[in-house]
């Protein structure tokens, strides 16, 4: 089989000291943003237009439409939010390019801050991820010593100023108003909208909000051109993306391809299924985004085609399931989840997580009634687009989905034999992990 993979993001992951600034330029970092200030912003916006970048996480919203929704000066500052509060179960794309190259960022936050203006750019990164943080702030600072960031940058006239900022730690922070008003002091709650962030976001000024690998992605652009981003993917889905595959599979990691590639092709780059097992479910896109089978094992990870399927592409967090997992037992998971991450500003959300949470444990531990699967779609139907932001959506995605494909299984558990699978044998390993020595018993000192 033909390697497909597009190393672009990655393409330095293995080098010695990937994340060093050295290192970044050696593989001609910065390229694009000197070609960059030396072209009109407005050619920058329509660079990243024609290329056919669509927001990495998530949505899938055309970038250069993003920034061209920012309304014209007005002498006031205008702003640059880098989303970086990755924490859906099963996405894990972001950190590691984080950690390993975080240059790829910083580059892309200079040059989507001089196409829209912006003079001070903040990246929001998870707090929890204190090596991460730590790591941007040595790139960042690595950056301004080089003159890639500060005052007159290569001597452009361009001033920009860098905030790398952790956040406290909520899901809900990744929404993108709710980290605009953490970002700003308050507490982490989706806003009402419009208006929308381009008109009134950070400090009520405009702002452009972009997940980390949509940013990271706009230097390979303008280095080497929209023709070439969208030479890769699809038609609709252009470039390239990581895809980021865990659970019972023989070789996890990030595989960075382009968009349309399918899961049999990377499952075969990754080893398969774990030895011995088949494939039962799988998320596309996180935990959040409706299940998918094994009779899904072709469908083009793009956009229009996941969509097509009946699923979301999301952030391309491909968690993969064999035969030994109860799925009621797996959503069940995910469900206390969104129930803890519910920041409770709207009812639907707040009261329907906590609803869907109590009737999945009782029907996993045996002790469902006969109707509770249809109270769960009931429930799913009353949040589903009905909530404030996308967290209520993301909750009733995989129990909607999963009735659907493994109904009898849910039925099994309602029927007084309880789960029908063994937990122990749903692990990701044959032996319960032990703690090395050096730590084992730790605790006590």
């Amino acid at each position: 089989m033909t390697d497909p993979l597009t190393p672009v993001l990655t393409d330095t992951w293995d080098a010695e000291s990937s994340w060093k600034l050295a290192t970044y330029e050696a593989a001609g970092g910065y390229a694009g943003l000197r070609a960059a200030l030396g072209t009109d912003p407005a050619d920058l916006v329509q660079l990243v237009k024609d290329s056919g970048l669509r927001g990495r996480g998530g949505a899938g919203f055309p970038a250069g439409m993003k920034w061209g929704f920012l309304p014209p000066p007005d002498g006031g500052p205008r702003y640059l939010v880098v989303n970086a509060d990755e924490s859906e179960p099963g996405t894990c794309k972001d950190i590691p390019l984080m950690m390993a190259s975080p240059q790829h960022l910083v580059e892309g936050v200079a040059i989507t801050s001089y196409a829209i203006g912006c003079h001070h750019a903040f990246i929001y990164v998870r707090g929890e991820v204190l090596h991460v943080y730590r790591r941007l702030l040595a790139a960042v600072r690595e950056a301004y010593e080089a003159g890639h960031l500060g005052t007159n940058i290569h001597g452009s006239g361009f001033d920009l100023e860098v905030t790398v900022h952790a956040g406290a730690g909520a899901y809900i922070c990744g929404e993108e108003t709710a980290l605009l008003d953490s970002l700003e002091g308050r507490r982490g709650q989706p806003r009402l909208k419009p208006p929308f962030p381009a008109v009134a976001g950070l400090y009520a000024r405009p702002t452009v909000v972009n997940n980390v690998e949509s940013i990271a992605s706009v230097p390979g652009i303008v280095a080497h051109g929209a023709d070439w981003f969208s030479s890769m993917g699809t038609e609709k889905s252009t470039g390239h993306g990581l895809f980021s595959l865990s659970g019972h599979v023989t070789r996890p990691g990030q595989f960075e391809a382009p968009l349309g590639i399918t899961l049999r092709e990377l499952l075969d780059l990754a080893g398969g299924v774990r030895e011995g097992h088949e494939l039962k479910f799988w998320t596309p896109g996180g935990s959040s985004t409706p299940l998918f089978t094994a009779e899904h094992l072709d469908v083009p990870l793009d956009y229009e085609s996941v969509g097509a399927a009946g699923s979301m592409l999301g952030t391309r967090a491909l968690q993969i399931f064999d035969e030994t997992t109860c799925v009621v037992r797996a959503v069940s998971r995910w469900t206390d989840f969104y129930a803890h991450e519910s920041c409770g500003k709207c009812t639907p959300c707040r009261e329907g997580t906590y609803w869907l949470k109590q009737i999945l444990h009782r029907i996993e531990a045996g002790a469902g009634e006969a109707g509770d699967i249809d109270v769960l779609l009931d429930l799913c139907d009353n949040i589903l687009g009905r909530a404030f932001c996308a967290l209520g959506d993301g909750a009733t995605s995989p129990i909607t989905s999963s009735i659907e494909y493994f109904r009898d299984e849910y039925e099994a558990h309602l029927d007084g034999r309880g789960c029908p699978f063994d937990p122990a044998r749903s692990t990701l390993f044959d032996d319960t992990p032990q703690a090395p020595p050096a730590l084992a018993g730790a605790g006590g000192h």
